[in-house]
């Protein structure tokens, strides 16, 4: 606070956010109640409510469409359901044209809903981040229900308070900090991914486990090739404990709108996010993801005192689940280090990674060796040429 005196006056506060997160098995089947209670009516009038599904995920679940038309159609009682079932380009597509984001404000716009009104997004974490994007804007916020359909998303982004898309050849350029309304894991919505995008969410849990907790990292390991089979028994578990780990540090860190200088569940994010650019996003988030945590843990251990053997698990575990750990990419390191600047802008400030002195043990760093960096990529470069050659070689 001020002196008596000034004509200056600084108050903090905080503003009271809830963030819902549910599990279910069959969210528009027996566990549909799950969704209706998180649509809360405004006093005495019946909630508006838009859906919103990524088209890549409408085409791999065929009744999917049916599936919401009966839901809207049998609970009409409940809420007022606003034009047709929206339908929009999936993958980071929907993030690299900007003009979609403009049709999806119209469509908001021409539905009539309002910051009380509730759009139900279903899809992936590029369609969640963008349709979240155009909620979080229009109004000044309308309220986002978002169920994730990938692994990734249901174990990371999804459960995040970040909406965005890109511009100017840069991942997440545009976008808002925004709370969603709720977040509903559905197992039921992972049974027609792709193998390859089903493996992709488990880089974010790798992450998460050598930030947060050890025990987790042991799992994951252990059970790596069980994962990359799909095994629900281990794969669901896993997935809840990452999606915890995450709303925890979004709740209970200090940082949920990340002003600090640090973004520490973007380890391995700097040249993970530059390398999709590169490669045209080729890779996916959680390849580019396994890469770049690849890459920083190498050069934890060469640098920071990560013990060698949790390095070498690190880079073990990620192959067993099926991530690719070289791209001719990451060889262009004047380019891939240009991701650097980038990470930086994006935050502000000094630059701020975050690197490992052990699993469950992480520090900021605000430089980088350059010559060790590259170091470390050459060693994953040639880990995965050498696991390819030994271990699986029916994959490379």
């Amino acid at each position: 606070m001020s002196s008596s005196n000034s004509r200056t006056f600084d108050i903090p506060f905080a503003v009271p956010f809830t963030h819902r997160l549910r599990f279910t098995d069959d969210i528009l089947g027996s566990d549909q109640q799950v969704l209706l209670d998180v649509l809360e009516p405004s006093g005495n009038q019946l909630p508006r409510v838009q859906f919103w599904v990524d088209g890549v995920v409408a085409e791999a679940i065929p009744n999917l469409i049916e599936r919401i038309e009966q839901f809207r159609t049998h609970h009409q009682d409940r809420f007022l359901s606003v034009g047709n079932v929206q339908t929009v380009v999936g993958g980071e597509a929907i993030k690299n044209d900007v003009h979609v984001l403009e049709c999806m404000l119209k469509c908001i716009n021409h539905a009539d809903l309002d910051r009380r009104s509730y759009m139900v997004v279903i899809g992936g974490g590029a369609v969640l981040d963008a349709v979240g994007f155009a909620a979080a804007i229009a109004h000044r916020g309308i309220r986002l229900v978002r169920l994730p359909t990938t692994t990734l998303a249901q174990a990371d982004s999804g459960v995040g308070v970040k909406n965005s898309v890109n511009l100017f050849q840069k991942k997440n350029w545009i976008g808002t900090f925004a709370v969603p309304w709720a977040v509903i894991n559905d197992a039921s919505l992972l049974h027609t991914l792709p193998d390859r995008d089903f493996a992709c969410g488990f880089s974010e849990a790798v992450k998460v486990s050598l930030l947060k907790d050890r025990p987790l990292f042991e799992s994951i390991c252990q059970n790596a090739r069980r994962i990359r089979e799909r095994d629900p028994e281990v794969t669901g578990p896993i997935i809840q404990q990452s999606a915890l780990h995450h709303l925890h540090h979004i709740t209970r860190g200090g940082d949920p709108f990340e002003a600090l200088e640090a973004r520490p569940l973007d380890y391995g994010h700097w040249s993970a996010h530059k390398l999709e650019v590169m490669t045209g996003f080729a890779l996916r988030h959680g390849e580019a993801v396994g890469i770049g945590v690849a890459v920083d843990t190498v050069y934890s251990s060469l640098v920071h005192g990560l013990p060698v053997a949790d390095c070498d698990r690190v880079l073990h575990c990620l192959a067993d689940l099926g991530l690719p750990l070289d791209h001719s990419s990451l060889h262009d390191t004047n380019l891939l280090f240009e991701g650097l600047e980038e990470f930086r802008q994006h935050l502000g400030g000094r630059l701020t990674l975050t690197m490992l002195r052990g699993v469950g043990d992480p520090i900021d760093v605000h430089q980088v060796d350059a010559p060790k960096m590259r170091q470390a990529i050459e060693t994953v470069a040639e880990f995965a040429k050498a696991y390819c050659r030994c271990d699986e070689p029916a994959t490379c």
